[in-house]
C-alpha cells in the first residue's frame, strides 16, 4: 500500500511539474501537504509522512532521467510520439519505466501491473490497455536496455545506441 501510494503520489507530482512548470520539490511538497492535509484518500498520515523520501527518489529520478526515458519511450510507442500522449499516460510511463530501467528494487511485472492500476485510476478507458502495451514492448528488450546504466543513471550514450539499432 506504501508503494502504490508513493507511485500515486509521484504521477500527480510529475503532472504538476509539467502542467504548472514547478520544480521536482514544489511539487512534491505541494502534493505531500494536500495528502496530509485535505487526506481525500484517506491515507493513514503516518504513512506519508513514511512514503515522503521514496516520492522524492521516484520524482527526483525520473525528472532528471527524462531524456533518456523518452528516448527509450518513443521508440516502444508504435504510432504515437512522446510529447502527443495524454499527459497522464505519459507521466505514468516515465515513471514505470524509471522503475523498471533503473531503480532494482522493483521487480518490472511488478512495475507494469502497478503503471496499468495507476493509469487505470487516472486516465481513461484505454489508459490500462495502452500502457500496458507500450510496457509490454519495453518489457521484451529489457535485458538489452538494463545493463546499459551505470551506478543508476543512464549511459546516455549506450541508450542512444540501443535505441538508433532498433
Amino acid at each position: 500500500m506504501k508503494r502504490r501510494l508513493a507511485r500515486e503520489i509521484a504521477v500527480q507530482s510529475l503532472y504538476q511539474m509539467e502542467m504548472n512548470e514547478v520544480s521536482a520539490e514544489e511539487a512534491v511538497d505541494m502534493l505531500m501537504n494536500e495528502v496530509k492535509e485535505e487526506n481525500e484518500i484517506e491515507a493513514d498520515v503516518s504513512d506519508v509522512s513514511r512514503i515522503d523520501e521514496h516520492v522524492r527518489d521516484l520524482v527526483n529520478g525520473v525528472s532528471g532521467s527524462k531524456a533518456a526515458i523518452d528516448d527509450m519511450l518513443q521508440h516502444y510507442l508504435t504510432g504515437w510520439q512522446v510529447d502527443r500522449l495524454s499527459r497522464v499516460d505519459r507521466q505514468v510511463l516515465r515513471l514505470a519505466c524509471f522503475e523498471m530501467i533503473f531503480r532494482d528494487d522493483v521487480p518490472p511485472k511488478a512495475a507494469i501491473n502497478e503503471a496499468i492500476e495507476l493509469a487505470k485510476h487516472f486516465g481513461t478507458e484505454e489508459s490500462g490497455k495502452f500502457v500496458n502495451g507500450v510496457l509490454g514492448r519495453l518489457l521484451q528488450a529489457l535485458d538489452e536496455l538494463k545493463p546499459n546504466q551505470l551506478k543508476g543513471k543512464p549511459n546516455e550514450s549506450l541508450i542512444e545506441n540501443e535505441v538508433q539499432e532498433k
